[in-house]
């Protein structure tokens, strides 16, 4: 199944719980600014040259423009900035700090700057490559450590979960972002701009041809 068949059949994005005007806000802000004017509101300037890297990575141009053509980079930059709990905002930190050491390190440079995608690109596919077993693990060890942050401890969580918890977190907001994009919500998804009738009990391959609705 290509992307554009893969996003039509989507449900609801996953992750967080947002009200709508404010998805729809951030979405709004991220109109019109290029990627060379951007200076990340979030993340430093480095890591937001390798999230922009990232999102292509997960998404990259087919028949659809890839995740940075629809500014999803700037999406997460803002929604870590302006939705996330602090909590939330020093784990996605500490993960990304230590994917980019692991990328710094097999790659022998210096800055996050200076990372490409062939350096960021196997990283993240090992990082995403844990079996189910694995994820059930990793995801206890993850809420575990996130239990004992709350309490005031100091956790250690091992590189290679951190790693991982970081590209599942961005793969699952990329894949949002992009889905709440106005090119996707309206050129790839089932899009109405004017509500008509409700059918509650209809087929949606008649409906939609079987695609998910543009939120």
């Amino acid at each position: 199944m290509d992307r554009r068949k893969a996003l039509k059949n989507m449900g609801m994005a996953l992750g967080y719980t947002v009200a709508t005007p404010t998805l729809i806000s951030i979405v709004q802000s991220c109109k019109g600014e290029t990627v060379l004017e951007w200076t990340p509101d979030f993340f430093t300037k480095e890591q937001g040259a390798a999230l922009t890297q990232l999102v292509d990575i997960i998404l990259p141009k087919t028949d659809t423009p890839s995740a940075s053509e629809t500014q999803v980079h700037l999406f997460i930059d803002r929604f870590a900035d302006q939705v996330m709990e602090k909590e939330q905002q020093d784990f996605l930190k500490m993960s990304m700090d230590r994917f980019l050491e692991k990328a710094l390190k097999d790659s022998g440079k210096e800055k996050a700057a200076d990372l490409t995608a062939e350096d960021l690109e196997p990283v993240l596919a090992d990082a995403l490559k844990a079996t189910k077993e694995e994820e059930v693990s990793n995801f206890k060890s993850i809420k575990q450590y996130n239990e004992a942050i709350a309490e005031g401890k100091q956790p250690l969580l091992e590189d290679g979960i951190a790693r991982f918890a970081f590209a599942n977190n961005l793969r699952g907001m990329t894949i949002w972002g992009y889905k709440t994009s106005e090119y996707v919500g309206e050129k790839v998804l089932a899009y109405l701009p004017v509500p008509g009738e409700y059918i509650g009990c209809a087929d949606t391959k008649e409906l939609t041809g079987g695609r998910a609705w543009s939120l």
